[in-house]
């Protein structure tokens, strides 16, 4: 499975009963609870991170994609656009990016 066909099946649950899933449950809570679940399962993989389990990280990472791609359908931001954004980023240093940004 790739990142676009979890999008693809994201953006089909937005039209579903939301009694059907929980991807359909969770974006009839909102943006703002889909941004906060996102948050949340961040902060689930930091802590992963620090205890060093490999296994648990996997998995939060796991979650945080999905959760991130929830919030990005919830405010209609195609995935296609971020990976436009990356691949121009990609001909830049790191640190000329940031230094655009200020």
């Amino acid at each position: 499975m790739t990142l676009e066909d979890l999008f693809q099946t994201i953006q089909a649950r937005k039209s579903a009963d939301a009694t059907s899933s929980w991807t359909a449950q969770l974006l009839a809570k909102g943006p703002e609870k889909c941004a906060e679940k996102f948050g949340e399962e961040a902060i689930e993989a930091i802590i992963e991170a620090t205890k060093g389990d490999r296994q648990a990280l996997t998995s939060e990472a796991a979650d945080v994609l999905y959760h991130l791609l929830v919030m990005l359908a919830s405010r209609n931001v195609p995935l296609a656009d971020v990976m436009t954004e990356l691949g121009r980023r990609q001909n830049q240093s790191g640190l000329a990016e940031k230094a655009a940004r200020d």
